[in-house]
């Protein structure tokens, strides 16, 4: 039987691409359905009826929802190329906890840095820096977060990188210059097929947030 495998996305969500990189790591043919988020197709509110958010991944008709469990999910199901959690216990549970780091901690304030302004952004945007500094720490010096090749900690936070040079841009800061280590490993990441096809762009990311602080009020 021949797999079918839909995703259901919006162009700039740093969590869609998690699923774009993973299933191109593993070499997976897929149709991509771009979605409207204010105006959510029937498919979207049928298969995902709980949060009704994207990204869902859709594998023989079975929706899976939640960018961090698809990515599980590709692992698992296409588990003869690629490895992406490793296999030991204790490893694969302190990739899951950075993963939910990069959920918890960069995602939040990375969008206080955008989406506020003066003192309260000045406080996001220390935050911020002091959160990448420390995932930095936890890089150190290995090529990837999974050690020799791209792993599940790398899927879960490279796609960010496409959002940093809007949150230099709002907040303006270099993150390179705080945290050169990390933008290494970033561009590293983005030498590899997988990621570089599955990223936004950053200049349209920017724009896209330009035209959300708009649409917000916040400028």
């Amino acid at each position: 039987m021949a797999e079918e495998v839909v995703l259901l996305d919006f162009w700039p969500s740093m969590f869609g691409m998690r699923s774009r990189i993973a299933l191109a790591e593993k070499g997976i043919k897929y149709e991509y359905k771009e979605e409207d988020l204010w105006n959510k197709s029937a498919l979207l509110l049928q298969m995902n009826p709980v949060h009704k958010k994207i990204p869902v991944l859709i594998h023989n008709g079975k929706p899976v929802c939640e960018s961090l469990i698809q990515v599980q999910y590709i692992d698992e199901v296409w588990h003869d190329k690629a490895p992406l959690l490793p296999s030991d216990p204790y490893q694969k549970a302190t990739a899951r906890f950075w993963a939910d780091y990069v959920d918890k901690k960069i995602y939040d304030l990375g969008n206080r840095v955008w989406k506020t302004k003066g003192e309260e952004q000045a406080t996001a945007k220390k935050e911020f820096i002091e959160s990448l500094k420390l995932i930095e720490k936890e890089l150190g010096d290995k090529p990837y977060f999974g050690g020799e090749s791209l792993g599940y900690v790398d899927v879960a936070f490279i796609p960010f990188y496409s959002w940093f040079y809007a949150y230099e841009k709002c907040g303006n800061f270099n993150i390179e210059a705080e945290c050169p280590k990390l933008i290494a490993w970033a561009k590293r990441c983005m030498q590899k097929e997988s990621v570089a096809k599955s990223l936004a762009d950053q200049q349209k990311v920017y724009d896209f947030v330009l035209q959300m602080k708009k649409h917000f009020g916040i400028e």
